[in-house]
C-alpha cells in the first residue's frame, strides 16, 4: 500500500504562483510513477503532469507545459507541483497519484488540494 497527502493548495491571485506538495508513504519502493491531476468545477478530472520514480523522466499536457513544473525529492518521497502566472481556470481540486509497475492505471491516490484563482 502506499499513502499519499497533498498540501500547499489555497487562494491566490491571477498571475500568482503556488507550488503543491504530494508526500509518498508505505510501500515507495514500489512506485514506479507519479502524477498530477485536477478537477474543475463540473468538469472531468484531467492530467496534468507526472514523473517517472526511477529517472525523474517528466511528462505534461501541453496546454500546461511552460506554466506548470513537476519535480521530485527521492529523500523525502515527496513530488512537487510548481504552478506559475497561474489563471482563474487552473481552479480546481488538485490530486496526487501513484503507479506501480506494470499496470496501465493509477493505483493510489491522494485526497486533493483546492486552489482557487481569483481574477
Amino acid at each position: 500500500q502506499v499513502q499519499l497527502v497533498e498540501s500547499g493548495g489555497g487562494l491566490v491571485q491571477a498571475g500568482g504562483s503556488l507550488r503543491l506538495s504530494c508526500a509518498a508513504s508505505g510501500r515507495t519502493d514500489s512506485i514506479y510513477r507519479m502524477g498530477w491531476f485536477r478537477q474543475a468545477p463540473g468538469k472531468e478530472r484531467e492530467f496534468v503532469a507526472r514523473i517517472n520514480w526511477f529517472d525523474d523522466d517528466t511528462y505534461y499536457t501541453n496546454s500546461l507545459k511552460g506554466r506548470f513544473s513537476i519535480s521530485r525529492d527521492s529523500a523525502k518521497n515527496t513530488i512537487y507541483l510548481q504552478m506559475n502566472s497561474l489563471k482563474p481556470e487552473d481552479t480546481a481540486v488538485y490530486s496526487c497519484a501513484a503507479q506501480l509497475p506494470g499496470i496501465a492505471t493509477y493505483n493510489y491516490w491522494g485526497q486533493g488540494t483546492q486552489v482557487t484563482v481569483s481574477s
